[in-house]
């Protein structure tokens, strides 16, 4: 007996030895190798000519900035800077990280960053997020790894705009020889592999990254239009990471035994937005009617958490929230909404509505619908791609649509600047809202470096931007995201912006 048992304990050792090594050999031969999936394809891959976040996910893992926003604290911090001074109000010295390389193999520098910020700031250009240097007087270079940045005002937000994915600097020299919308060259921890239109872009390991080259080596950005779709491919592995995740699919996420789904109250908004140049969308008494006639508590009752209810255009995480914007606006209030219409003659009026062929505008569209019907109007649903939505809107092409801004600066300026300044009209600004008197709020918002001061004509704009009711904040957003548990280190900020550089599998 002894004897046998000593042959069946030893057995034993060996099995346990054997499995041992298995589960340390399965683990450290983890692919790294990591698939996200998006309902829509990028709109292109230069952060010049771009303002989009799918494009802006992609964009971020080849492409960097000066500065960097701390996701956990959001404090702006150097990234491809080293340092800054201040010699006077109007005037930024900026000292550049030494032997960092393009991915073509050029050198970043100041002559670099010069020409990445002359073409965005160049007429010509026509980049759709060019308020974001508009303050911008002139861009010089001192030497090889400083750059003189003069604005033609103090310009309080500087930093956090260029902190902004749009201001990642490009090679010159790849800009000059090559289409950067199809192949985008920068110094960022991931290089370009291929782009197959409506199907998938693939990057790489850049493994002459000047911080370290990342732990995964392949990284497919994979469209899959259909997000029930892409949940499923998450559960089976095919995909291993999505975000922006609709509301109805949370309860089946949190059931998946190998996802994991983080939620955060984050700093986008998102809003229903009239054709200020139609009538009666024009008219105010039109968008009172429409803002008491949306029940938008009942449309967050909804998003099962992932929607912040409020009337302030400028949300809790971002510089310039204000209280008291929340006592401001319209409640839901039907009778009042329908004796609007009533009274001044819209009953029946037909309404045209663009929305993109996202889950979470389609939803509040079809809510919106729903209700707007109910106080006397006829609403016509037209829904597009991502791209050619963007296009549309920007084109006026519509009389009501949902927009939604990520705020990736988090300063309240560069929310209400290119949204509804009329200096953006025709660009960012797709409502065409114009008020002399909300414009210089805003233009006295961003001309100063006393935060205080700030604050308060921040303060003062969104106040008359919520009276005014150009846009009817639908929901203030959570930032989410489902991943699969072998992946490890995914952090996504407040802003809903997230690297896959200090990601891995395991």
């Amino acid at each position: 007996m002894k004897k046998w048992m000593v042959i069946v304990i030893s057995a034993i050792l060996l099995l346990a030895g054997c499995s041992s090594k298995t589960t340390g050999s399965n683990s450290a031969n983890v692919s790294q190798e990591l698939t996200y999936a998006s309902t829509s394809d990028v709109v292109g891959l230069s952060p010049i000519l771009t303002n989009d976040s799918v494009s802006a996910n992609v964009i971020m893992q080849v492409y960097e900035t000066l500065f960097k926003r701390n996701p956990k604290t959001m404090q702006i911090e150097p990234l491809l800077a080293e340092s800054y001074t201040n010699p006077n109000d109007k005037t930024w010295e900026i000292t550049l990280k030494k032997g960092i390389k393009f991915q073509d193999g050029t050198d970043f520098n100041a002559e670099a960053v010069k020409y990445t910020f002359d073409k965005f700031r160049d007429p010509k250009t026509a980049a759709p997020r060019a308020s974001l240097l508009e303050p911008i007087q002139s861009v010089n270079v001192i030497d090889d790894y400083k750059v003189e940045i003069k604005t033609k005002y103090p310009y309080g937000p500087l930093l956090a705009a260029l902190a902004h994915t749009a201001a990642s600097i490009v090679s010159p020299t790849a800009d000059k020889n090559s289409d950067l919308m199809k192949t985008p060259v920068g110094t960022g921890p991931f290089k370009f592999v291929s782009w197959t239109p409506g199907d998938q872009i693939v990057l790489e390991a850049n493994k002459d990254y000047w911080n370290g080259a990342p732990k995964l080596k392949k990284v497919t950005f994979k469209v899959v239009p259909e997000v029930s779709t892409a949940i499923s491919m998450l559960q089976t592995g095919k995909v291993q990471f999505i975000d922006a995740l609709p509301a109805e699919q949370i309860k089946r996420l949190e059931s998946i035994k190998n996802v994991k789904v983080t939620k955060a109250e984050g700093t986008p908004v998102y809003y229903l937005g009239f054709n200020m140049k139609k009538a009666p969308m024009n008219n105010l008494a039109f968008r009172q009617a429409v803002a008491y006639g949306l029940d938008r508590k009942a449309y967050i009752n909804q998003l099962n958490g992932l929607g912040v209810e409020g009337n302030s255009v400028i949300g809790p995480k971002v510089f310039g929230y204000d209280q008291s914007e929340e006592e401001v606006g319209y409640s839901y209030d039907l009778e009042k909404a329908k004796k609007l219409i009533k009274d001044n003659g819209f009953e029946g009026k037909e309404v045209k509505m663009l929305v993109p062929n996202r889950d979470m505008y389609m939803k509040m569209a079809e809510i919106a619908q729903s209700q707007m019907t109910e106080i006397g109007l006829k609403v016509k649903l037209e829904t597009m791609e991502w791209g050619t939505f963007l296009d549309a809107a920007t084109k006026g092409q519509y009389d009501v649509t949902f927009l939604g801004w990520a705020n990736s600066t988090a300063d309240g300026s560069e929310l209400l600047y290119p949204n509804f300044h009329s200096d953006n009209v025709g660009s960012s600004n797709r409502i065409s809202y114009s008020n002399k008197q909300f414009d210089q709020l805003v233009n006295e918002s961003r001309q100063t470096i006393d935060q205080n001061a700030r604050k308060e004509k921040l303060k003062e704009a969104d106040e008359l931007l919520v009276k005014d009711a150009p846009v009817i904040v639908m929901n203030q957003g959570v930032v989410t995201s489902a991943v699969d548990q072998s992946v490890k280190g995914i952090e996504i900020d407040p802003t809903g912006q997230w690297s896959l550089y200090n990601v891995h599998r395991e």
